[in-house]
């Protein structure tokens, strides 16, 4: 697996037998999405569906459960701003599944992703997606306060999960390095090679486990 330059997403999808296929996949849900379905949708039309999809990058970090340069691997990859503004009750939002509209989160394969986790030395929790990166301390603490554990937050996982259903249900991980605190935007804080080399580091060790856990896959069908 190639780490991707700073501010891009990678979603390594793994397929039998060609192994792992990196896709930079763009900025934020939307054209995670569409070059996801793109790809997935490719790879059955050529007869060789994929079995998993990881989304993969650099992202803030939710101190202090995940510091800038440790790995994190959701347990839950989250549309955290997807939904509607409303004046009524304890919260002033209201997601996009609370409105009766769709989901609002993907749970990856609950035995992988510990698996991944274990092999990468990464926390295990909810990993957000946004579409406007978080600026203030205050938003941190509100998103923080709406998803108790949250760990990270980036701009793709949730796009590369809805094409991974969409497109027949395949599997989802998301992996991600911490480059930045989430909170007040310091761009001079940012620390985008550090985390790319911690990403690179987790994949050489997730990698096996995504090996065995597809020729599993694989016994079952």
């Amino acid at each position: 697996v190639t780490a991707v330059p700073a501010e891009r997403d990678a979603v390594a999808a793994a397929c039998a037998p060609a192994g792992i296929d990196v896709l930079a996949a763009g900025a934020g849900p939307a054209a995670a999405a569409a070059r996801t379905a793109v790809a997935l949708e490719r790879g059955a039309a050529r007869g060789r569906p994929y079995g998993l999809v990881v989304s993969a990058g650099i992202g803030g970090g939710f101190a202090p459960l995940a510091p800038v340069g440790s790995v994190a691997v959701a347990s839950e990859i989250a549309a955290a701003d997807l939904g509607a503004e409303t004046p009524a009750g304890p919260e002033p939002f209201a997601s996009v599944a609370e409105l009766g509209f769709g989901t609002s989160v993907h749970l990856p394969p609950e035995a992988l992703s510990r698996a991944v986790a274990e092999a990468a030395d990464a926390a295990l929790g909810p990993v957000l997606t946004v579409s406007t990166a978080t600026g203030t301390a205050e938003r941190a603490a509100l998103l923080a306060r709406r998803h108790p554990g949250a760990l990270a937050e980036a701009m793709e996982g949730f796009g590369v999960a809805e094409a991974a259903a969409a497109c027949g249900g395949v599997p989802v991980l998301e992996v991600r390095a911490v480059s930045n605190a989430v909170g007040p935007r310091d761009r001079a804080a940012w620390r985008f090679a550090e985390a790319l080399d911690a990403l690179t580091a987790a994949f050489g060790r997730i990698v096996p486990v995504l090996d065995g856990w597809r020729d599993l896959d694989r016994h079952r069908q």
